[in-house]
């Protein structure tokens, strides 16, 4: 323990060294002769120290009872580090305070399941360890032991996708003026890839004939049927398929406008409805027409099918999971449509992918209409040539 006489007698030595007292006070003496007030203590079973002011300026006596607030603060399960943080910052700049302002922004532009997953990475992964630490003093070092602890459950993807849920957080806090960088750009190359796993489709034209014949049997219910015969004509994600409302869809024009909410990348999507989805359609206004929905749950129309549902559609004609799934349509298009010599920017503007140049971007949007027209009803008629064949 030390005693204020023995403070007196200290002198620099040629190497900084530690003067303990109790409880993980120590005073530190560096080669200059600067005297610093530390306190060492472990929080969540991470070793941490603060400072607790320069030796002259403050006490013996005063260095104790800081160490004390610290300690009670201790007991009463704050980090003193973060405290003296959110004082010096303010709480509304935790990590956790952006990451609430940055999802209640998000939450009015995405569907309920999409803010509840963004919620459940938030909470599980994120706002344990992060969630007290001002956002502004977080590095790529402080960020790289969540990732890895995600990692090394063997959740690759989930890996990569708390990480750039993280970057979106700090660009977040960037313009809100709560943070200066974004850390995640030093972790690059800090997590194993993810290995693509292409969703299960049929390739061979022939297997898809046979598919085509089974879903024209069907499985007994009309808006199943309907659901699976119009995913192969206009090969949207599940999603924005069976989510479909008889307001987006004009029958006489055989056109199909989806809302930017709706959609994958946010963006409103025109999708050329070729004779025989119309058909289709047209049988199934018989049944639905009466609702919002057009593929209604048969639990509650006031909610459409479910994805599970749509494969299991396809289980009942014969299609186990590794061989055919709902998502699979757009696989079946993508590789045909592009053997079949149709360009490759009328392809992907109807798969409605990304387009990255906000410039190209913004042309495609308001092109390629006649030319996706055409690709839409040769592509059916593809598939009436395949469901012929034997």
């Amino acid at each position: 323990m030390l005693t204020d006489r023995f403070l007196g007698t200290l002198r620099p030595q040629a190497k900084a060294k530690k003067y303990r007292d109790t409880h993980g006070l120590y005073l530190l003496v560096g080669p200059s002769g600067g005297r610093w007030w530390r306190y060492d203590y472990r929080f969540r079973g991470k070793r941490k120290t603060i400072s607790l002011g320069v030796y002259g300026r403050v006490s013996l006596r005063q260095a104790r009872a800081k160490r004390e607030d610290a300690r009670r603060q201790l007991d009463a399960g704050h980090d003193p580090s973060v405290l003296r943080q959110q004082a010096r910052y303010g709480v509304g700049t935790t990590f956790g305070s952006v990451a609430d302002a940055w999802l209640t922004k998000r939450t009015h532009a995405l569907e309920a399941i999409t803010v509840g997953k963004l919620q459940h990475y938030l909470d599980r992964h994120l706002l344990p360890s992060l969630r007290d630490r001002p956002i502004a003093s977080l590095t790529a070092a402080d960020l790289l032991p969540v990732l890895l602890a995600v990692e090394r459950g063997g959740r690759h993807e989930t890996a990569h996708r708390v990480k750039q849920i993280t970057g979106q957080i700090f660009r977040y806090a960037i313009a809100s003026g709560r943070a200066t960088h974004d850390p995640t750009a030093n972790l690059r190359e800090a997590l194993a890839p993810i290995r693509v796993r292409h969703h299960p489709a049929l390739t061979d034209p022939k297997a898809i004939g046979g598919l085509l014949r089974a879903l024209d049997g069907g499985i007994g219910s009309p808006v199943v049927d309907a659901a699976l015969q119009l995913a192969a004509l206009v090969f949207l994600r599940p999603g924005e398929l069976r989510k479909a409302e008889w307001a987006e869809i004009d029958l006489a024009r055989g056109l199909w406008r989806i809302p930017g909410p709706r959609m994958k990348m946010r963006d409103a999507h025109l999708v050329p409805l070729a004779p025989q989805a119309v058909t289709i359609l047209q049988r199934l206004w018989k049944v639905t027409g009466d609702g919002r929905l057009v593929f209604p749950s048969m639990r509650s129309p006031k909610r459409p099918i479910s994805e599970n549902t749509l494969n299991a559609g396809l289980r009942r004609l014969g299609y186990d999971q590794h061989t055919m799934t709902s998502h699979g349509f757009r696989t079946i298009a993508t590789t045909h449509l592009n053997e079949l010599g149709f360009p490759p920017d009328v392809i992907e503007r109807q798969l409605a992918h990304q387009e990255r140049n906000a410039v190209r971007a913004a042309y495609n949007r308001a092109q390629h209409v006649e030319a996706r027209t055409a690709m839409m009803t040769a592509w059916a008629n593809w598939l009436d040539g395949l469901r012929t064949q034997r």
